[in-house]
C-alpha cells in the first residue's frame, strides 16, 4: 500500500503518522519524549530529536496492518530554534528553544538599532525573545568563540530534514519566524544578522528556501535504514508546527484557529502579507504560499496542569471544578507564570485578582483555565485590528482541548460555537498532506486541494452555555491587569 510519514517533533515528543497516499487513511501512529526544557534557558541537543525520530517512526511501522510502501515524509516541528552546525555538519551545542527567553536584552538592543516600525514592514513581524535571531545575538554575546566555528545555521525541522537527506533546506513558513527573513520578496536578510552577531558572510551560511511541494531530496541509505523504510523516499521541505497543524486541518482564509497546547496560538490564513507595527501579530507565512497571521503565547496548557496542582486535583478534576463555577464574575488570573512572548514580556510573572472571602475552588479552577483563553481573545482583537478576516468558524486543537471545559469556556467567550476535529495529531497530519503532494508530483493548487479531500470530521462541537456572566466587563478587567506593570516586577496584584 502506497503510503507518506508526517513527522511532528514539538517541544515535548515526536509523533510520526503514516496515512495511505490516496485517501489520507491513518495506518499507524508512534510518539517518543524529548526531554524536558523550560524557560528562561530551555534547550535540547539535536541528537535527542533524532532518537526520538527513529524510536518513533518504528513505532508508527509496527502498528501498520501490513508494511506500507512510504513513498515521502516531511518535517513539521517546533519553530524559531537554533541549530548551529559545524563544516562537518556536526551539532556544535545544543539549540535554543522557542521559549528560550535568555536572549531578551539581545533582542531589545537589536530592536533599537533596526527600529521596530522598520523591522515590522519588512518582515511581517517585530521578532520576540522568541525569535532565532535573539537566540544567535544571545550566543555572539556569552560564547563569541562558537560563531567562528558555525558553518551553518538551521532550524529545528531543517536539522531533521538534514539529517533525513545531507541537504540544507527549509520552508517559507519556518523561515518567516526566524527574524531575518523577508516572505514577500522570498530573500534572506544578512545584514540583520550582521548586527545581531557580527560581519561574516552569514548568505553561505543560510538554507536554501524551498517552495510548498518541492522536494528537499531522498532519504538517505542509512537514514532509511534506522526508520525501517525502503530506498528512493522522497522528502518535502518541511514546515513550522502550526503552519502544519492549519494545513492538516483543512482550514482556509478567514478560520479562526486556536491551539492550545505547550504554547497558546490564534490564527488564520490570508493571501496577502499583513504587517502589525504594535508586534502583537506575527505576519508570517503559511506552507502553502501566502500567509499565517497569528498571535502566540507563552503559556497555555502549562497554566492548566499548574492549577491543578495547587488546588490538589489531576486534569480531569480541574475541569469538573471550572464546569461548576457559578454565574459570578470570580477572579481573573493574567497567566504569564513563566514570563510571556506576546505581549513581549519575558520577566513577567502571573497574577490573580480579585479573590474574596466568598471565592470558591470552583471560581479558582475556572480563572486559571481562562487565563490563558482570554489571552488568546486578546490576540484574535489583535488580527482583526490589522484587517484580517476572521468570519470563519472556530476551531480547537492541542492538548489543552482533552479538558471538556477548555472546549466549553472558549465557546462562551467567543460567544460562538467551538469544533473540536476527530484529529489527534494536527501537526503530524499536516506534514502528511505535504508529503503526499511531494510524492504526487503536484503544485501549490494541488496541495490546497489535497488537503480539502482530507478535511477531518468534527469529533466535538461546543455551543456557548447561557451562562449569566458579563463576558466584556470580564475582558476589560482581564486587560487591565494583564497590563499592570506590576507584574514585571514580580509582584501579585
Amino acid at each position: 500500500m502506497s503510503a507518506v510519514m508526517g513527522v511532528d517533533s514539538s517541544t515535548q515528543s515526536c509523533k510520526v503518522e503514516i496515512r495511505d497516499l490516496t485517501t489520507g487513511r491513518l495506518l499507524g501512529s508512534g510518539s517518543a519524549p524529548h526531554p524536558p526544557a523550560f524557560p528562561p534557558r530551555s534547550e535540547q541537543h539535536p541528537s535527542d530529536w533524532v532518537t526520538a525520530l527513529v524510536t518513533a517512526a518504528n513505532e508508527a511501522m509496527g502498528a501498520c496492518d501490513e508494511r506500507p510502501d512510504v513513498r515521502a515524509i516531511s518535517v513539521a516541528a517546533q519553530c524559531h530554534g537554533l541549530v548551529l552546525l559545524d563544516e562537518r555538519g556536526e551539532v556544535l551545542r545544543a539549540a535554543k528553544l522557542w521559549n528560550d527567553t535568555t536572549g531578551a536584552p539581545n533582542l531589545a538592543r537589536l530592536v533599537e538599532r533596526i527600529g521596530a516600525r522598520r523591522w515590522v514592514m519588512r518582515i511581517g513581524t517585530l521578532p520576540t525573545a522568541a525569535f532565532t535571531i535573539a537566540k544567535l545575538a544571545w550566543v555572539a554575546e556569552h560564547e563569541p568563540g562558537l560563531l567562528d566555528r558555525v558553518s551553518t545555521v538551521l532550524l529545528p525541522h531543517d536539522y531533521l530534514t538534514y539529517w533525513l537527506t545531507g541537504e540544507k533546506v527549509t520552508d517559507r513558513s519556518d523561515a518567516s519566524g526566524t527574524g531575518y527573513f523577508d516572505a514577500t520578496d522570498g530573500q534572506w536578510i544578512p545584514s540583520y544578522l550582521e548586527l545581531a552577531a557580527g560581519d561574516r558572510n552569514w548568505s553561505a551560511r543560510l538554507p536554501t528556501v524551498l517552495g510548498p511541494t518541492d522536494s528537499a531530496g531522498t532519504v538517505r541509505p542509512a537514514q532509511a535504514a534506522e526508520l525501517g523504510l525502503g530506498d528512493g523516499i522522497l522528502v518535502g521541505a518541511g514546515g513550522g508546527d502550526q503552519h502544519a497543524a492549519f494545513l492538516g486541518l483543512g482550514l482556509t482564509d478567514g478560520d479562526q484557529y486556536f491551539s492550545i497546547g505547550t504554547s497558546g496560538v490564534v490564527a488564520t490564513s490570508s493571501r496577502g502579507p499583513v504587517f502589525d507595527t504594535t508586534g502583537a501579530v506575527d505576519g508570517v507565512a503559511d506552507m502553502t504560499g501566502g500567509y499565517l497571521p497569528l498571535m502566540s503565547t507563552l503559556n497555555a496548557a502549562r497554566v492548566v496542569d499548574r492549577a491543578a496542582a495547587l488546588l490538589g486535583t489531576d486534569l480531569a478534576g480541574i475541569s469538573e471544578l471550572a464546569l461548576a463555577a457559578g454565574p459570578t464574575q470570580g477572579p481573573v488570573l493574567a497567566p504569564f507564570l513563566d514570563g510571556e512572548r506576546t505581549p513581549d514580556r519575558p520577566d513577567a510573572r502571573g497574577a490573580l485578582a480579585d479573590i474574596t472571602s466568598a471565592t470558591t475552588r470552583e471560581e479558582l479552577a475556572r480563572a486559571f483555565l481562562e487565563g490563558p483563553l482570554l489571552s488568546l481573545l486578546s490576540g484574535r482583537d489583535a488580527l482583526l485590528a490589522c484587517g484580517v478576516e476572521l468570519g470563519g468558524g472556530a476551531t480547537a486543537v492541542g492538548g489543552g482541548t482533552r479538558s471538556p471545559a477548555i472546549l466549553q469556556l472558549l465557546a462562551d467567550l467567543l460567544g460562538d460555537e467551538v469544533t473540536l476535529p476527530d484529529v489527534d495529531e494536527a501537526t503530524a497530519r499536516g506534514a502528511c498532506i505535504q508529503a503526499a503532494a511531494v510524492a504526487s508530483r503536484t503544485d501549490r493548487a494541488g496541495l490546497v486541494d489535497l488537503a480539502k479531500r482530507w478535511l477531518p470530521d468534527a469529533r466535538v462541537r461546543v455551543e456557548p452555555r447561557k451562562h449569566g456572566r458579563n463576558i466584556g466587563a470580564l475582558r476589560t478587567r482581564w486587560a487591565s491587569l494583564a497590563s499592570s506593570p506590576v507584574l514585571d516586577g514580580g509582584g501579585v496584584s
